[in-house]
């Protein structure tokens, strides 16, 4: 009887798939630390740039994030310890499976286990990272055991199937008790990846085949569950493209309100100097400030009115500003005009009491 690992390698020699996802998540990693990322820990919002699964995207038309975040990791732990897990049981899975069927364990369980993630959370985390596929392929190193247990040498079979189990439990163990961990994408990986076993099992030098009422049964168990979570996907609470509009808006209108206070005191200045008359001050005032907050009060109204955007607050404060700034310039182009010393100064005040707010993360 060949040990287990000369007959995996005597049937596949080679892993180019698992070689070929190893480098895939480096090259993603190696990206987004070029793209601003932080080696040690990385920002939702970074995250969320490179397509990280979050409710209110990936429900938004975005459902290509299931995908993309099985490559995308929060800092150098996290991938470190992915790709070990990753190297140590996809080149056995892949031996034992084939590359075709290893790469489509690997992907149906990273997308089932994000699926799940997504539903378990509620659409509320942020989350990545390639534990969902690996715990895919975990999973149908254990069934591939389990199954040919009988024509293992019960030595080896003892190693690799408690050895598997034991990392797998303590890996979902502290899961549960460490927070940030995404339990649930490793949860719906694994399941996925023991249905994927039953389903894609292929003989090894003869060994008995699996018969076609368990592969129908597991595919069945597999169609069966992919419904139940598709019904149980959470309404989303907003729609991510009117989050990105706001903060767009937001961030524009922050850079317009430095421009328009410089003018603005550039005017007042050159009223101080002399050489102006009231009715020319007044009418830059008008055009330079009073038009252009104009202008991003009406943009800032016209932005999509969800009280559950976590831009809206934002939104409605600086929307407020514009109004003030507005009203308080056009008071002193008015007061400038009919020369009220009173009403300039109260304008005065009130554009100095209008406070901006600073940009949101």
């Amino acid at each position: 009887m060949l040990p287990l690992h000369d007959l995996l390698y005597q049937q596949t020699p080679r892993v180019p798939v698992t070689k070929l996802l190893v480098g895939i998540n480096l090259l993603v990693f190696v990206a987004m630390l070029a793209g601003g990322a932080g080696l040690w820990h990385s920002s939702n919002s970074v995250q969320l740039a490179w397509g990280a699964n979050f409710g209110p995207a990936t429900q938004d038309g975005e459902w290509w994030r299931l995908g993309s975040a099985m490559f995308l990791h929060f800092g150098a732990v996290h991938l470190t310890l992915n790709l070990w897990a990753l190297w140590d049981g996809g080149q056995l899975v892949e031996r034992m499976y084939g590359h075709a069927r290893f790469a489509g364990i690997y992907f149906v369980s990273g997308l089932a286990g994000n699926l799940l993630s997504l539903v378990a959370h509620r659409g509320l985390a942020v989350s990545g990272g390639a534990s969902g596929a690996i715990f895919g392929i975990y999973g149908a190193l254990l069934i591939f055991l389990w199954r040919e247990r009988h024509n293992l040498h019960p030595q080896e079979f003892r190693w690799f199937f408690w050895g598997a189990s034991g990392f797998t439990a303590a890996t979902l163990i502290l899961g549960f008790l460490i927070t940030g961990i995404d339990n649930a994408a490793h949860i719906g990986g694994f399941l996925t990846g023991m249905l994927g076993g039953v389903i894609l099992a292929r003989p090894v030098n003869g060994i008995k085949r699996v018969s076609h009422r368990n592969r129908l049964l597991a595919a069945s168990a597999f169609a069966l569950a992919l419904v139940i979570l598709i019904s149980q996907i959470p309404v989303r609470t907003y729609r991510w493209s009117e989050e990105v509009l706001a903060r767009k808006e937001i961030g524009e209108f922050l850079r317009d309100d430095v421009a328009i206070s410089q003018a603005w005191q550039g005017i007042l200045d050159e009223g101080k100097r002399g050489g102006i008359s009231f009715d020319e001050l007044a009418g830059r005032i008008d055009t330079a400030v009073g038009d252009r907050y104009e202008e991003s009060f009406e943009q800032l109204s016209h932005l999509p009115p969800n009280p559950a955007l976590p831009s809206a607050a934002t939104v409605e404060i600086l929307r407020h500003y514009a109004e003030r700034r507005r009203d308080a310039s056009r008071a002193l182009a008015e007061g400038l005009r009919a020369q009220k010393p009173e009403q300039i100064r109260d304008a005065l005040e009130m554009a100095k009491q209008a406070r901006q707010p600073s940009k949101p993360e």
